[in-house]
């Protein structure tokens, strides 16, 4: 792992050459509260739209995340669409003026209706695309290719991104491939869903994911043995130095050089949505081998992005920050989930600009057993981070008298830190967490035990947030343990 954050670390900023189907991604957000009278279909009122990058624009959007710099060639329409599309991609970082505005062909765009049941966790109802596939005329190809033979010499790598929308085609795609190759840049392709790669012939890497793998080499991909059958008959069929098949939550299958490798995820993964986790790990895949990563760690670092991705609702770039980070986490260098609350405000605006659940809860913590445990993972269940605010160690004499707490502030975060179920830990010297709830304004407060008032319940409930009581485990506490101890040491 070491030896991945040095490289990480020494990237510098690679220049892509990115060619493919440009799409904008437009979301609608509502609540479904009931079902439609007229039809047995659910009924979506709308609260918020909002418009992103999609298809090859969420490669254009992730590589400058990564630190690195990407120029887009592809079509766009003379429409408000396409105008959107551009002033998206200007605005993640990406380089537009080689796009080609074409008159008469619509922008692609995908529309999402995205429901929020009871105010939590946003789910796609149904998605409406509006685009044409048809081939693009000879002028526009030539126009194209063009501006891709323009634009090779400042580059360090090229990416196709094929969405099979009329651009990457038969003719177009091998001519590009061609043109690559005589000007000694490597080419790396996501290949759309076809029944043949014959296109992509003289790419250096060939990315399909399992499906698209399958389709392609006509084998079904069931076991390790078929999956190295279906990536030697897509090598032979491309001509590839590598192919990568991309296995969701499995990881990613790496063949070259007539030998094939299984690289897992090092860390289970909680897969939310998975919209844009290919268009990641491609990203950070031609980054890193532009930066001069062998096949085996691009793929592990592809793969870290992608385990990233698909943990968030819609797409949202990786930043080289963020790898970094989950790196050191898998290490345990740092990378401490025990935050300041300023820092902890931060995380909480990215994770709500990434549609997640914040759950937050409370309490001492003191001699941490399995009480705890079961409720935390139980808390963390509610939504898609949890935070928990430990008391500090003169708030926990004040609430538990004079002896308490037995353990230490610091070391009582730490250990609640080492949880899998738990996200951020912050200490606060005040009596109760109200002040913490009104700055982090959580979705869900989660509380243990029967009591039934909860702290701070009318804070969240005041801005629309759902609290929680949830049952502790019958006979386990600090007090119980406590006391278990004193009397042993009485005998």
């Amino acid at each position: 792992m070491q030896e991945l954050i040095q490289l990480v670390e020494k990237l510098g900023s690679p220049r892509v050459l990115l060619a493919g189907d440009f799409i904008l991604d437009s979301y609608v957000y509502g609540d479904v509260e009931r079902i439609n009278p007229e039809a047995p279909v659910p009924v979506l009122r709308t609260m918020r739209r909002q418009s992103s990058v999609g298809g090859a624009g969420n490669v254009a959007a992730a590589v400058p995340a990564l630190g690195a710099q990407v120029r887009c060639v592809g079509v766009i329409g003379q429409d408000e669409a396409g105008g959107e599309l551009s002033r998206l991609l200007n605005e993640a970082g990406a380089q537009t003026a080689p796009l080609l505005r074409v008159e008469g062909r619509p922008t692609a765009v995908k529309t999402r209706y995205v429901g929020l049941a009871q105010h939590r966790h946003p789910q796609q109802m149904l998605r409406v695309d509006e685009e044409s596939t048809l081939p693009l005329s000879p002028a526009v190809q030539a126009s194209i290719r063009g501006s891709f033979r323009t634009e090779l010499s400042q580059a360090d790598i090229v990416v196709l991104e094929d969405y099979n929308k009329g651009l990457l085609d038969d003719v177009l795609t091998p001519q590009l491939i061609a043109d690559a190759a005589r000007a000694g840049k490597i080419v790396v392709v996501d290949p759309a869903l076809l029944n043949d790669f014959g296109r992509y012939r003289g790419a250096a890497v060939v990315k399909p994911n399992r499906y698209e793998a399958a389709r392609a080499s006509g084998i079904k991909i069931d076991s390790d043995a078929s999956l190295a059958q279906a990536a030697a008959k897509l090598q032979k069929a491309t001509d590839a130095r590598a192919v990568v098949i991309s296995l969701d939550r499995d990881g990613a299958y790496l063949f070259s050089d007539g030998a094939g490798k299984m690289i897992r995820h090092r860390c289970p993964r909680n897969v939310y949505d998975v919209t844009g986790a290919g268009d990641e790990t491609l990203a950070v895949l031609a980054v890193a081998l532009a930066g001069g990563c062998d096949y085996e760690s691009a793929v592990e670092l592809a793969n870290m992005a992608g385990g990233l991705e698909v943990e968030r609702f819609g797409f949202a770039p990786i930043r080289r920050e963020e790898l970094l980070g989950e790196m050191r986490r898998m290490m345990g260098l740092g990378g401490s989930k025990v935050v300041a609350r300023t820092k902890l405000l931060e995380e909480v605006a990215r994770r709500r600009q990434l549609g997640q659940t914040v759950v937050f809860t409370n309490g001492c913590f003191d001699l941490l057993h399995m009480g705890h445990v079961r409720y935390l993972q139980q808390a963390r269940r509610q939504g898609h981070c949890l935070i928990v605010a430990v008391n500090s160690d003169a708030s926990a004499r004040r609430l538990k008298g004079p002896s308490r707490p037995v353990i230490g502030q610091d070391e009582r975060a730490e250990m609640l830190g080492a949880l899998d179920c738990v996200d951020y830990v912050t200490l606060f010297e005040e009596d109760t967490p109200e002040p913490l709830l009104r700055m982090l304004r959580p979705d869900v407060l989660v509380k243990g035990g029967a009591t039934p008032t909860i702290v701070g319940r009318e804070i969240v409930e005041s801005y629309g947030g759902k609290v929680l009581s949830l049952e502790l485990v019958a006979g386990l506490s600090t007090t119980a343990i406590i006391e278990r101890i004193m009397g042993k040491n009485g005998q």
